[in-house]
C-alpha cells in the first residue's frame, strides 16, 4: 500500500476549488493529486451505462428472435447471455479497460485503487457485486447517499474493494498551447513583457477558445486585445494578434533572459521549456493505457520508463517552483497515467486464471474454514427446525410451503408408481431448465454475499431462510412417505449447490466480521482484506453453481435411474474434497480477530 503523503514532501499549493481530492505517494516519492469524481458526474455515467446496457439487451433479444429463434437452444442461450450482461457489464469494462465503462469514459472518470493503481478484475467484481446492497432501498438510495456525503464519495462497493472514482481529465484548462515556430533570432533575444498573471490569462484563453461559442470567443478576444494593446504589433487584431503575442512571449520565456526576478518567473520558464516533453509522454501513457505495455518493443519500453522518471522529477520541481495549478494539472495527469501503466498488476492470462481458480480459490476456502462451518450451521439449524416443525405439525404445511411444493407432494405417490421422478422435463426443455436454474442460483449467491455488508445480517437471513425452506419441504414430504423420493432428485446436484450457498454466505460473514471486529487493523483496511478473500469464495461458489445447474437441468430432471443420480452425488463429494485439499499447501492459517483499533 502506498505510504501516506508527508507534509514536508511538497510545498503547499494554491486551492483548486471545492473538489474532493485524493493524494497518493508513488515509489518515486512524488505525491499524485487526484480529483475525486462527484455525485453529478457519477450519476450521469451510471445513467449512460444503464442506457447502453438496456439498449444492448433489447437489441440482443430482437436479434435473437429473428435469427436463432426463441425455441430450442435459443431460450437458454438468451437467458444465460442476459444474466451475463446484467452482472458482467460493469465488471468486464472496469476490469479490462482500466476502470472505465463506456459511460465513465464519456463523462471523463475512472475507478482506481486507493493506492492510485489501476483496479483489476477482482476489485471490479467486488465493487459491482455490492451494487445490490447499494441499491437499497430502491432506487439506489443508500449508494447515492454515500456518494454524496462520504469524504471520498465512496459507496459500499468502493469501501469493500478499496477503490475510488476519480476524474480522468481535469475540469481546469490544460494550459498547454502550441503555436508556430519562430525564427531563431526571436528565440534568443528579448525579455518577457507580460507579467506572469497576464501571460497565464492569455495562455488559458487560447487553450479554451476552441470550446467557446463564437460570439463569446470574439468578445473575449477583443477585450484581451484592448488589455494588451501596448504589447501587440501594428496591423494585428482579434485572436490572431493574441496568438502572435503568446508565441512571442513563449519564446522570450524560453530564452536565457526569461528567468526574471522572483520565483514566478522561474516557474513560468520551467513550464514553457518542459511542456512539449510532457505532451509527448502523455501520448505514450495514453497508448500504454489503451494497448498495454506488452505492445511496446524493448527500446520503447525503456524509453517509456525513462520518460516516466523524468516527468515524475519534473512534477516535484514544479511544486517546488510553485507552478500555477492551471499548468500543473496536465503534468499531474501525465505522471498519474505513467504510474497507472507501470504499476498495474500482472496482465490477465489463461495461466493466471487457472491458477486463481485451481489454487487461490480452494486455498481461500481452507483459510476461511471456520467461517464456512459457521455458514453451514446457520443453514443446518433452521433446516432441522423446519423439518421438526412440519413433522410435528403437518397441518401448517399450506401456510408455510409454496403451492408448487404442496402440489408435487400430493402427486408424488402416483408419479413414483409410474416410475417418474420428482421433477422431470422433456429432453428439449432441459437446456432451458438448466439455464434458468443457473441464473437464479448465481443471483441468490450474489445476494447472500452482498448481504454480509450489513454486519453479516443479510447473509445470515438468506442462509437461514434457505435452510428453513429445505427443512420444511423435507418434513412435509416425509409426512407423506416421500422423503427419499424428494432427495433422490436433489442428490445429483444438491451437494455442489448447497456448498456454494454456504460459501457465498461465508463470504458475506467475512465482510460482517471485518466491520464488527477488525482486530489490529482499521476497519476500512480490514474490510478491504476481507473483500479480497471473499471474492475467492464467491468465485468458487459461482463455478460450483454452474456445474450444479447443468447437473440439475440435464440429469436430475431426467429419467435416469436413481442409483446413477446418487453416484453423481458421491463423485461430486470426492472431486470436491480433492479440489479443496489442493489448496491446503498455499492456505494461510485461519484468521483470529481480536481487539479493535479505530474506525
Amino acid at each position: 500500500m502506498a505510504r501516506p503523503a508527508r507534509r514536508s514532501e511538497r510545498p503547499a499549493l494554491p486551492p483548486r476549488g471545492h473538489w474532493q481530492r485524493l493524494e497518493v505517494e508513488t515509489p518515486e516519492n512524488v505525491v499524485l493529486d487526484y480529483e475525486v469524481a462527484g455525485f453529478g458526474s457519477r450519476l450521469l455515467a451510471a445513467l449512460a451505462d444503464g442506457a447502453i446496457l438496456l439498449t444492448a439487451l433489447v437489441l440482443m433479444w430482437l436479434i435473437g428472435a429473428f435469427t436463432i429463434g426463441l425455441t430450442g437452444l435459443g431460450w437458454p442461450l438468451m437467458i444465460v447471455v442476459t444474466a451475463a450482461l446484467f452482472w458482467g457489464y460493469f465488471v468486464f469494462f472496469e476490469g479490462f479497460y482500466q476502470g472505465r465503462t463506456p459511460g465513465k469514459r464519456w463523462i471523463g472518470i475512472r475507478v482506481i485503487r486507493d493506492t492510485g493503481q489501476p483496479i483489476g478484475l477482482a476489485e471490479a467484481a467486488l465493487r459491482n457485486l455490492l451494487r445490490v446492497a447499494d441499491y437499497l432501498p430502491p432506487p439506489f438510495i443508500l449508494g447515492l447517499s454515500l456518494i454524496a456525503f462520504h469524504p471520498k464519495a465512496k459507496r459500499l462497493g468502493d469501501l469493500v474493494a478499496g477503490t475510488v472514482v476519480v476524474r480522468d481529465r481535469p475540469v481546469e484548462g490544460t494550459g498547454l498551447v502550441k503555436g508556430p515556430a519562430l525564427p531563431k533570432a526571436a528565440t534568443f533575444e528579448g525579455t518577457p513583457e507580460l507579467s506572469d498573471p497576464e501571460f497565464r490569462v492569455l495562455e488559458q484563453f487560447l487553450a479554451r477558445a476552441p470550446t467557446l461559442d463564437a460570439s463569446v470567443r470574439a468578445r473575449l478576444a477583443d477585450r484581451l486585445v484592448a488589455r494588451f494593446a501596448d504589447h501587440i504589433g501594428a496591423g494585428l487584431v482579434g485572436e490572431p494578434a493574441l496568438h502572435n503575442l503568446f508565441v512571442t512571449e513563449t519564446a522570450c520565456r524560453e530564452s536565457r533572459f526569461g528567468a526574471r526576478s522572483g520565483g514566478g518567473g522561474v516557474a513560468e520558464r520551467f513550464v514553457v521549456a518542459k511542456r512539449d516533453r510532457w505532451q509527448e509522454f502523455q501520448a505514450m501513457a495514453t497508448a500504454a493505457a489503451d494497448r498495454g505495455l506488452d505492445r511496446f518493443g524493448p527500446e520503447e519500453l525503456l524509453e517509456f520508463a525513462g520518460r516516466y522518471r523524468e516527468v515524475a522529477a519534473d512534477l516535484a520541481r514544479a511544486r517546488t517552483y510553485r507552478v500555477h495549478p492551471a499548468a500543473l494539472v496536465p503534468l499531474e495527469r501525465a505522471v498519474a497515467s505513467g504510474h497507472n501503466a507501470l504499476y498495474r498488476d500482472e496482465r490477465g492470462s489463461w495461466s493466471r486464471f487457472w491458477r486463481f481458480v485451481g489454487t487461490d480459490c480452494p486455498a481461500a476456502v481452507i483459510a476461511a474454514r471456520r467461517t464456512v462451518v459457521l455458514a453451514f450451521l446457520t443453514f443446518l439449524v433452521p433446516a432441522l427446525l423446519g423439518f421438526g416443525l412440519l413433522r410435528n405439525r403437518p397441518a401448517i404445511a399450506p401456510q408455510v410451503l409454496p403451492d408448487v411444493i404442496l402440489a408435487r407432494a400430493e402427486a408424488g405417490a402416483a408419479r413414483r408408481q409410474e416410475g417418474r421422478g420428482y421433477a422431470e422435463a422433456e429432453g428439449a426443455a432441459r437446456p432451458l431448465l438448466a439455464a434458468t436454474i443457473i441464473a437464479n442460483n448465481v443471483q441468490v449467491a450474489f445476494f447472500s454475499f452482498a448481504g454480509g455488508i450489513f454486519l453479516g445480517v443479510g447473509s445470515l437471513l438468506l442462509l437461514a431462510y434457505n435452510g428453513l425452506s429445505i427443512g420444511a419441504a423435507t418434513g412435509h414430504f416425509a409426512n407423506v412417505g416421500l422423503a427419499g423420493y424428494l432427495w433422490t432428485f436433489i442428490a445429483g446436484h444438491g451437494l455442489l449447490e448447497l456448498f456454494a450457498i454456504w460459501l457465498s454466505g461465508a463470504a458475506g460473514f467475512q465482510l460482517g466480521f471485518a466491520i464488527l471486529n477488525p482486530g489490529e487493523l482499521y476497519r476500512r483496511d480490514a474490510l478491504v482484506l476481507a473483500g479480497r478473500s471473499a471474492i475467492r469464495l464467491v468465485t468458487f461458489a459461482v463455478v460450483l453453481l454452474l456445474v450444479a445447474g447443468l447437473v440439475e437441468g440435464l440429469i436430475s430432471a431426467s429419467d435416469v435411474p436413481a442409483p446413477f443420480k446418487w453416484a453423481i452425488s458421491g463423485a461430486s463429494a470426492v472431486l470436491l474434497g480433492v479440489y479443496l485439499l489442493s489448496g491446503r499447501r498455499t492456505a494461510p492459517p485461519p484468521a483470529v480477530i481480536t481487539g479493535s483499533r479505530g474506525p
